[in-house]
């Protein structure tokens, strides 16, 4: 038993030493036919190898890659990338485990493997290339939004946009690097945060609601109607956490309040008639109210969401009527011309100041029906405070200077658009002498205070009076223009006759310091008809007939002052 025992323990030891012969012959080397990165390392020492593969791969570690990423190619130091050859770990990953390992001595007795060079990746720099690299090539997500605008919701597609995949791009560059082979580094689509189903619920649940029908604001007895067209400005749906939310522009709907109320305990102001683009328009009143803007502000958005017959808010406020409101200027059923004159008249600066400031006086001019308008008491005393200067007037049947000379162009021009527009005549006064510019018959002066114009409204609807003067120049007349705007109830007819009970002018010598030469001519009385018919009717229903004298225009000689005997 003892020899069977002693003889297997020799055997042992004779085994084990054979290994260790082994271990000691195979030595620190590589193994036989191993390769790292196509660079034949088997059978030399580490050190070795480490020269070998560094001298090998430094012409192709150092290669540039040829990347392209959506469609479009550029090529990338590797280093510039952050990749290099770790060269110790791709000898140690070639030399295998432990030398006294019976696997790692099989391989250096057997022959080695072909195996890759490691690659050390410096993970900041090849972040910082992919990020400019996304920088360049990638497109920004087109995030969906509704806009709310005077005609309705405008809606912006939402459309993805593209990125670089950061992970695979890093992947597929480490592989590619030291094969000398193209690189499609892949994208990923980059989706925006507010997508179709956001945009969709903004739509449905408050952009159609909101712009659907008009909010009424109730201050007091007194309602405000705000329509879509009008507030759309004041809302905006904006993006906040992946949503579009909806969200009030208090400035906006202030400024549009503003248009409608007085506000801040403001007097309330009146409603007007005016021409826009050549066609009466009513201009709203705005009632005097005192509230507090913030209330509203609170309130808007939820008010715009609600269904129809709920879509009223209740302000506190204090409110102050117009006297003359909107309702009381669309029931004056001013909407069309119904009469319009023009006269022209030579150039002088005195006419272009006179008469232009007498028309900016009388225009905009509103006479109601059964009111009488004054043109003395529209325009007011021709004054130099007033806007006038002076110029020619008739005085004593001559020509004499004084404040406000030349209105009587616009009491001329005024009177013929009267009395073609069916008012009725209730004080006109010609001129004492023909002045040929204007028509024979159908003409009038003012003085202030004495002599007027006035006319009155019979017919059942409102009259605007709108008067404009092209000034004249020193090779072109001057031009005056008034129209007049209501409902259209009569047609105008007229006839002159011819002159007759002529008279001729006499001479006057004078030597007064205000004296002005005339070459004087004939005086005749004239009779003007007028002919009265419903708009649109053949029946005669009226006829007025108009009487003038005019007195001849006396020739003025002027003597230098003080030479004619008392």
């Amino acid at each position: 038993m003892r020899r069977w025992w002693g003889l297997g323990a020799l055997g042992v030891l004779a085994a084990g030493g054979a290994y260790v012969v082994a271990v000691l012959v195979a030595g620190e080397d590589l193994p036989r036919g191993t390769s790292i990165a196509g660079v034949e390392v088997g059978g030399l020492s580490r050190d070795a190898a480490a020269d070998r593969l560094r001298a090998d791969l430094a012409e192709s570690a150092a290669a540039s890659l040829e990347v392209t990423v959506d469609s479009r190619s550029r090529e990338i130091a590797p280093a510039d990338a952050g990749l290099s050859v770790d060269v110790a770990a791709s000898v140690a990953q070639a030399a295998g485990g432990s030398r006294w390992s019976p696997a790692t001595l099989w391989d250096r007795f057997t022959g080695g493997e072909s195996l890759d060079a490691v690659v050390d990746v410096d993970d900041e720099r090849l972040d910082s290339y992919l990020a400019a690299l996304d920088e360049e090539i990638a497109t920004e997500p087109v995030e969906g939004a509704v806009r709310l605008t005077r005609k309705g919701a405008k809606v912006t597609e939402p459309v993805p946009g593209t990125a670089v995949d950061a992970e695979a791009a890093r992947t597929a560059l480490v592989a590619a690097y030291l094969s000398n082979s193209d690189v499609d580094l892949p994208t990923i689509e980059a989706a925006p945060e507010i997508d179709r189903s956001d945009v969709d619920r903004a739509v449905e649940e408050f952009a159609e609601p909101a712009l659907s029908a008009p909010v009424t604001l109730r201050f007091g007895e007194s309602a405000v109607t705000l329509e879509p067209r009008q507030y759309a400005r004041a809302l905006r749906l904006v993006p906040d956490g992946g949503r579009l939310v909806p969200q009030l522009r208090p400035k906006v709907l202030s400024q549009q309040l503003s248009g409608l109320v007085a506000g801040d305990g403001a007097a309330p102001v009146d409603a007007e008639i005016r021409l826009l683009a050549g066609k009466p328009r009513v201009i709203p009143a705005k009632p005097g109210v005192s509230f507090d803007q913030a209330e509203v502000d609170a309130a808007f958005l939820d008010l715009v969401v609600r269904p129809a017959g709920e879509r009223e808010l209740q302000v506190p406020a204090e409110v102050v009527e117009p006297e003359f409101t909107t309702e009381e200027a669309k029931a004056l059923g001013i909407k069309e011309e119904i009469s319009s004159f023009t006269t022209y008249y030579p150039y002088a600066e005195y006419r272009n100041v006179n008469i232009g400031r007498a028309a900016e006086l009388v225009d905009g001019t509103i006479v109601g029906p059964g009111e009488t308008f004054s043109l003395n008491g529209t325009v007011g005393e021709r004054t130099e405070e007033n806007g006038f200067t002076k110029g020619f007037i008739i005085s004593n049947g001559i020509f004499a200077e004084d404040l406000g000379g030349g209105v009587s162009q616009m009491a001329t021009t005024t009177f013929n658009a009267a009395f073609f527009g069916g008012m009725t005549d209730v004080e006109h006064k010609p001129h004492s002498f023909y002045i040929d510019r204007y028509p024979v018959g159908r003409e009038a002066t003012v003085a202030w205070p004495t002599v007027d114009l006035k006319w009155r409204n019979d017919t059942p609807y409102g009259v605007l009076v709108h008067a404009r003067v092209t000034p004249g120049t020193p090779s072109e007349q001057g031009v005056v223009t008034v129209r007049l705007f209501s409902t259209e109830y009569w047609d105008i007819t007229t006839k002159t006759g011819d002159r007759y009970a002529f008279t001729s002018p006499a001479t006057r010598t004078l030597d007064t310091e205000d004296c002005y030469p005339n070459s004087g001519y004939g005086g005749f009385d004239i009779d003007v008809w007028r002919y009265w018919r419903r708009a649109g009717s053949d029946v005669l229903e009226r006829t007025e007939k108009m009487h003038t004298t005019y007195i001849p225009s006396d020739t003025v000689i002027c003597k230098p002052p003080g030479s004619l005997p008392d």
